[in-house]
This record gives structure tokens, C-alpha cells and sequence, in this order.
């Protein structure tokens, strides 16, 4: 009897670890691990750059609950890869990286990739361990389980090529249940439910981690039963939909500088919520964070005092049950304040969405599209995920598209990273749509649309797997918005444009064109063609609407590449680095 090589003991493993989906860019030696994977059932999606494969795996851990695995080559493969790592590290998705490297009697030879993966990786990882032939189910199952027990992030296992290729003899490898959720003190929990009955001013906030606990159903039976006010945070949306009459995300300024008890679930104090500082919040508000790693509680403006340590689904049931019948006076002044801002903030982007101008505004390019796409899915059927990256595109889009289910949103996350977009479209194919989505026959496979929103410049970071979703027959639906630079262009005019580029504007440095542009109306749209998919150049609303209609139809990936205004009379500002600079001023002023 044949005894079966490393790569299949491996393949063997991740499949008795329930792994359904491995995201990577195969090279020696690990392309033997993706066949035998692929002999048993398992999906691969070959990527075209390991950095896109890597942020694909830790998407599709978020949207799972289970780690994302990616697989690469030694040397290079990981260090793209590492790109992964930091956005599994910092948005606390799960990730397992399994890397191939030089066989271990060459180490220190100038072997083929040679590299020190696990010195490299070590302080940035959860657990990085090598296997050996007789460690491959251990080595795998501890660094699988490590992963998304307790405050999740990315752990890595080498995989030497002696080991890959060798023969080893097979062990079963130990199933790994989901983790046990932690609740709290019940003692702690009546003090917080006190803090939360005595608010004039109490505001619920759900984070991305409320999401990623699947606390959905706990968290609206809290704000159903006891009527707070509660402000997604940019992944939070679809915790509770949109549409629920306590949501405040169209008044997020007036609901977090009025609120005095504000209880934070699964979201960090960190650069998205301001930090939980004056002049953004009440600077006598009491922060309650439920959040299940201890270091995150005091963070900032956080009272360690008040923070509960737990998983969000637990403690949200436990605070419920404790809150009993009681319910917030909706009568109250802050809730009319914050009504009238709503008001004023809705009707302020209603008109900006009708505004008629050529070339197309932001906002009535994304009020096109989601009318159409309305038409076509409603919204509150759960059919659409939407990706979304770039600064203004994604900043202006998130108010733009309703979203009523969770993990159905998508963006740059913690990191504010760019490039994460069209690996994170593949992921929520994976992760949504099944059976595999390259079946030739049979009903329709995609359940779910992907709908991406990228910017012109994040868009460039990885449009090469544009041809990934073409080989593997994602239905994904792009939209470029082209706005001819990073955040805004030079010139809505092509001469101008031409002039600038060749330094004959008077006036003008001699530098030639901004650090932030890019080049003139760029035909994205050629990407999608180029590989069996379809590209529409729109520029009127028409256009849009029927680029939209089609390419929600389409069973190939499409790109429709907008032209939008430059904006270059805009002050090269992020709203983010604004709200920070003013917080700095005032603070010199004291």
C-alpha cells in the first residue's frame, strides 16, 4: 500500500477541518496541495497576486465565521501575502496562511525562496508553527483553531517542500466545533442596565464585530424591546436594517455629541468612532464597550470600569433579559434632535442626488445606480452584497445604499486599505453563492449579486483579478467611478488635462501633472472584455441606468467604467484627517 505524500496529508486535513473554499496563487511546491485539494471536493481560486488572494481569505473568514485559508509559495508568495496578515490583524478576521518553503536540509544554503517565514511572521500572527510530516494534523488544526478562538486574527504554518512531497503515514485530524461564547458577570450586567436606564441620552452602537458574532437576532430583540437609538458603524450596517425606525446613521454627528450613555457593541474606540473624544462626543459621556478581548476596553476615551468582556451575541442577550419591559422615553428631546437633523441631512443628499450635470456628481451617479439596481432587487430582500473602496466612493456610497441584512456590506475596513475590493467581491461570491458558480448546467447558481463600488485609483490596485472572476465565472458587477485621480483629477477637460501633463498652463509648477492624478478617462471597461466579461463607458444617467440593468443580468463579471467630474477645485482633504485636525487645534488652544 502506498503511503500518501505530505501534500495529500495536508489536502486531507483541511478538508476534515470542514475547509470548503482555499484562496491562493500556487507555485513548487504547493501547487501539489491545491490538486489534492481539488481531488477532494475543495474549491481553489487561483489568483493572480498573492496580496488579493490574502484579503480574499480574510473577507471570506468575516463573512463564514470560519478562518479563510490562503496558500502560497515561500519567499515573495509570503511576503504579498503579509499584506493579509495586517488586514486580518487589524479588523480581527480569521485567516489561516499555509506557505510552501525550501526543503529543510537546504535552509541557510541559499535554497530556492529561501526565507525565515516564521521569524518574519511571528509578532504579527496569532500562532506561526512549521509542520513536519508526522505534526501536519496538529500543526493544522491547532493554527485553524487559534485563529478564531477568542479575538480573531491570522496564524500561519510553513510547510517545507521535503514535507510536501514525502510520504507520511495518515492521522485523523480532530474536528474543531465553533467557539464557546463567553457571557459576563450577571453582576456587572445589572450595573450596566442601570448606567442605561438612568441615560437622558442612550445610544446603542453595533460594529463590525456585532456582525462577525452573527448577533443580529440579540441585538434587535434589545433595540425592538427597549427602543435606544442605535448608529451602525460602516460594517455594522444590516446588524438591524437600515430602515429600523431607531436608526440614526443619518444623523451620526448629532447622535454621538448628544448622547451621554452610549453602549458599544463589537466596535473599537479607535479612528472611525473619533476615538470617543470631544468635539466629536459628549465630553462627559460614559462609554460602555462590550467587546471580546479585555484589551480593547479602556481604549482612549473608554472606561475600563465599564467595559465588559465577552462575545457580543452573549452579553446582548444578557443585557436584554436584565432590561426586563423597560423602555426609552422616544419622546425625548435628544430623539427630536436627532430626528430634525435626519430631516435636514436627508433632504441635503436627495437634492445633491438629483443634481443634473455632465459630467455626473458622486451622488447622482450612486442614486442612478440604486434605483436601477431597486428595480431589479429590493432591497430589503437580502439579494445584493455590496463591496465598496476609494475615498469618496466609498465614504459618499455608504449613505447611498440600504442595507437590511448583515455581513451583506463590504469596505476598506480598520486599515482604511485600498486594493482589498475585488478580492473581497471573489470572497462573498464563495462564501454566498453556491453550488460552484463554474457549473454549465443545472438551475442558477448566484443567489446573491456582488455589487462593487470602487474608486478609480483603488480600482488599479487589483484589476488583474478581473480576468480571476472571468476563469471562474463570478457574475460580480463593477462599477469604476473615474474620477481621473486619487481622491480627484486635475481637469474635467481633455485639453486642459493634456496641457497640465506637458507643463504648458501658465502658472502652473513645473512638476507636470499632481501626485494625485491619473490618467485621463482610463478604459477600465477594456479589463472586463479583454478576459470574456463586458465593459460599458457611460457618461449620462441613461447610459448608467442600462449599463446597470445589463450588467445585473450578466452571467460574466462586468465593469462599467463612469465618468464623473474631476473635482479638482477640491481641497485634497480626507473627512476623517479633518475631524482630527480640528480636534488638535482646539486642544492647542487650551
Amino acid at each position: 500500500m502506498v503511503s500518501p505524500t505530505g501534500a495529500a496529508l495536508i489536502a486531507r486535513a483541511l478538508h476534515e477541518l470542514g475547509v470548503k473554499v482555499i484562496f491562493g496563487l500556487v507555485g513548487i511546491p504547493v501547487v501539489q496541495i491545491a490538486e489534492e485539494a481539488i481531488a477532494l471536493g475543495i474549491r481553489f481560486i487561483a489568483f493572480r497576486n498573492e496580496q488579493s488572494a490574502s484579503y480574499a481569505a480574510t473577507a471570506y473568514g468575516y463573512l463564514t465565521g470560519r478562518p479563510g485559508v490562503c496558500l502560497v509559495v515561500g519567499g515573495p508568495g509570503v511576503l504579498h501575502a503579509m499584506a493579509g496578515i495586517g488586514n486580518s490583524s487589524a479588523n480581527a478576521f480569521p485567516l489561516l496562511l499555509l506557505a510552501g518553503s525550501s526543503e529543510t536540509h537546504l535552509v541557510t544554503k541559499g535554497a530556492f525562496q529561501e526565507m525565515d517565514a516564521i521569524s518574519l511572521l511571528t509578532p504579527h500572527t496569532k500562532i506561526a508553527v512549521r509542520s513536519s510530516l508526522d505534526s501536519i494534523p496538529q500543526s493544522l488544526t491547532n493554527a485553524y483553531k487559534t485563529s478564531f478562538y477568542g479575538r480573531s486574527g491570522p496564524s500561519f504554518v510553513d510547510l517545507p517542500a521535503d514535507f510536501i512531497q514525502g510520504e507520511g503515514e495518515e492521522i485523523a485530524t480532530r474536528i474543531v466545533p465553533a467557539p464557546p461564547r463567553a457571557a459576563s458577570d450577571p453582576e456587572k450586567i445589572q450595573s450596566i442596565v442601570q448606567i442605561l436606564k438612568s441615560a437622558r441620552a442612550p445610544l446603542v452602537i453595533v460594529g463590525k464585530g456585532a456582525a462577525y458574532s452573527q448577533a443580529e437576532a440579540a441585538i434587535r430583540k434589545l433595540i425592538d424591546q427597549s427602543k435606544i437609538p442605535f448608529l451602525p458603524t460602516p460594517m455594522g450596517k444590516g446588524v438591524l436594517p437600515d430602515s429600523h425606525p431607531s436608526n440614526t446613521a443619518t444623523a451620526r454627528s448629532a447622535a454621538l455629541k448628544g448622547a451621554d450613555v452610549v453602549l458599544i457593541l463589537g466596535a473599537r474606540l479607535n479612528w472611525i468612532l473619533h476615538f470617543g473624544e470631544d468635539p466629536k462626543w459628549n465630553p462627559d459621556v460614559k462609554i460602555i464597550q462590550v467587546d471580546i478581548s479585555a484589551e480593547e476596553l479602556g481604549k482612549n476615551n473608554g472606561d475600563p470600569a465599564l467595559g465588559v468582556i465577552g462575545d457580543v451575541k452573549a452579553v446582548t442577550t444578557q443585557l436584554t433579559e436584565a432590561l426586563g419591559n423597560w423602555e426609552y422615553n422616544i419622546s425625548s428631546e435628544y430623539v427630536k434632535s436627532l430626528e430634525a437633523s435626519a430631516a435636514k441631512n436627508e433632504a441635503k443628499a436627495e437634492k445633491a442626488a438629483k443634481v443634473d450635470k455632465s459630467p455626473m456628481t458622486y451622488a447622482r451617479t450612486f442614486n442612478v445606480i440604486k434605483e436601477t439596481l431597486d428595480t431589479l432587487s429590493q432591497p430589503g430582500d437580502g439579494g445584493v452584497v455590496y463591496v465598496s473602496e476609494g475615498a469618496n466612493t466609498m465614504d459618499i456610497s455608504r449613505s447611498a445604499f440600504p442595507v437590511e441584512h448583515p455581513r451583506l456590506r463590504l469596505d476598506a475596513g480598520t486599515h482604511a486599505t485600498m486594493g482589498v475590493g475585488l478580492g473581497y467581491a471573489i470572497a462573498a461570491h464563495c462564501a454566498y453563492n453556491f453550488p460552484s458558480p463554474e457549473a454549465t448546467s443545472g438551475p442558477k447558481t448566484c443567489h446573491k449579486k456582488v455589487v462593487c463600488l470602487e474608486g478609480d485609483s483603488a480600482f488599479g490596485f487589483s484589476l488583474a483579478e478581473v480576468e480571476t472572476m472571468a476563469r471562474y465565472r463570478m457574475d460580480i458587477l463593477i462599477f469604476v467611478i473615474n474620477n481621473g485621480g486619487v481622491y480627484h483629477g486635475d481637469s474635467d477637460d481633455s485639453d486642459a488635462w493634456l496641457q497640465l501633463q506637458n507643463n504648458t498652463i501658465e502658472g502652473k509648477s513645473q512638476g507636470g501633472l499632481r501626485s494625485s492624478s491619473l490618467g485621463w478617462e482610463v478604459r477600465y471597461e477594456k479589463v472586463a472584455e479583454m478576459c470574456g466579461g463586458e465593459g460599458y463607458l457611460v457618461r449620462t444617467p441613461e447610459e448608467l441606468a442600462r449599463a446597470t440593468e445589463e450588467g445585473f443580468k450578466a452571467s460574466v463579471p462586468v465593469v462599467v467604467n463612469v465618468i464623473i467630474e474631476a473635482g479638482q477645485a477640491q481641497k485634497l482633504e480626507f473627512a476623517w484627517q479633518s475631524n482630527s485636525k480640528k480636534t488638535k487645534k482646539k486642544e492647542s488652544r487650551l
